[in-house]
C-alpha cells in the first residue's frame, strides 16, 4: 500500500465551546480521490483549511508528505503549499482580467517562464479544458460552469500534486454539476493528482470517490465504497444516509 500523502492523526479543533473535530484520524493515499461529506457545520471546510495550514489544530498532527504542517514557519508553509492547487466555491477569478490572464497569473507570479513559454502552457491548458475561444472573455461574460473550468485551469498551472475542491459546484444546476464532475474525473486521470473534494452533492459526487469520509458530531468515519455507508450501524451515519441518499445507492464509473 502506498504511503499516505496526507495524514490526520488524533486531530482536535475547537471554535469556542464547540468541538468541530474530535480526535479525528484520516489517511489519504496519493493519486486517489477522497470525498468529504457531512451536514452543514460539521467541519468539512475546516478540514481543508487545516490541511493547507490556514488553521492550526488545537492538538494532534497533520502531515503532508510526512511533514507536520502545524509545526511549520511561514517560509516552510509557502513551500509546501506550492504542491497544492485549490478550487473554492466562487472560483476566485479576478474580474479585471480576461480568461487568458486569469489562467496565466500563477505562472507570471511564481515561475520564471518567459512570455512565449507562458502562452504555450496556458493555450495547452485551455485546449484540454474546453476553453478555446473564451480566452479574451472576462469573468462577467462567463456562465457558472465556465467559471469553474477557468478556475480549474488556473489551479493546474503549477502542476499540483494535490487538488483541494471546496463545494466546487455551488450555484450550478444539476446538468452543469454532472458536467463539472465529469471534467474533474477526466482531469484527475490525466494529471494524476491527489484530489480532496468537499461537497454537498450527495450521492452524485460519490461516483468520483476512491474513498468517502463522513463527518458528523466531530467524528470521522471513512468508507472505501459509497455503498458501505448505507450498511453502517452508527445512528448518526444512518440519519445522514436517510437525509441525503434515500433508497439503495449504487456507485458507477464516470467512464
Amino acid at each position: 500500500m502506498s504511503e499516505a500523502i496526507i495524514q490526520l492523526v488524533d486531530v482536535v479543533k475547537d471554535f469556542g465551546s464547540q468541538r468541530i473535530l474530535d480526535h479525528v484520524n484520516l489517511e489519504i493515499l496519493p493519486g486517489r480521490t477522497t470525498v468529504i461529506a457531512g451536514g452543514s457545520g460539521q467541519g468539512k471546510s475546516v478540514t481543508l483549511k487545516l490541511i493547507l495550514g490556514l488553521l492550526k489544530p488545537d492538538s494532534g498532527t497533520i502531515l503532508v508528505k510526512g511533514q507536520d504542517i502545524a509545526a511549520m514557519g511561514r517560509r516552510e508553509l509557502n513551500e509546501i503549499r506550492s504542491i497544492f492547487g485549490v478550487l473554492f466555491q466562487g472560483s476566485a477569478l479576478l474580474d479585471s482580467l480576461n480568461v487568458f490572464d486569469n489562467v496565466a497569473l500563477p505562472l507570471r507570479e511564481r515561475t520564471r517562464l518567459n512570455r512565449d513559454q507562458t502562452r504555450e502552457q496556458v493555450v495547452n491548458t485551455l485546449l484540454q479544458l474546453g476553453l478555446v475561444g473564451h480566452d479574451e472573455k472576462f469573468p462577467a461574460q462567463l456562465s457558472g460552469g465556465m467559471k469553474k473550468r477557468v478556475g480549474l485551469a488556473r489551479a493546474l498551472q503549477l502542476q499540483p500534486e494535490i487538488m483541494l475542491f471546496d463545494e466546487p459546484t455551488t450555484g450550478l444546476d444539476p446538468e452543469k454539476t454532472l458536467e463539472i464532475y465529469q471534467l474533474f474525473f477526466e482531469t484527475q486521470r490525466k494529471f494524476k493528482y491527489t484530489a480532496v473534494i468537499v461537497s454537498h452533492d450527495i450521492p452524485k459526487v460519490f461516483n468520483l470517490a476512491d474513498q468517502v469520509v463522513v463527518l458528523n458530531g466531530g467524528k470521522l468515519v471513512a468508507f472505501d465504497r459509497p455503498e458501505e455507508i448505507q450498511l453502517s450501524e452508527i445512528p448518526e451515519i444512518q440519519s445522514f444516509v436517510k437525509a441525503t441518499m434515500g433508497h439503495l445507492y449504487h456507485s458507477s464509473d464516470m467512464e
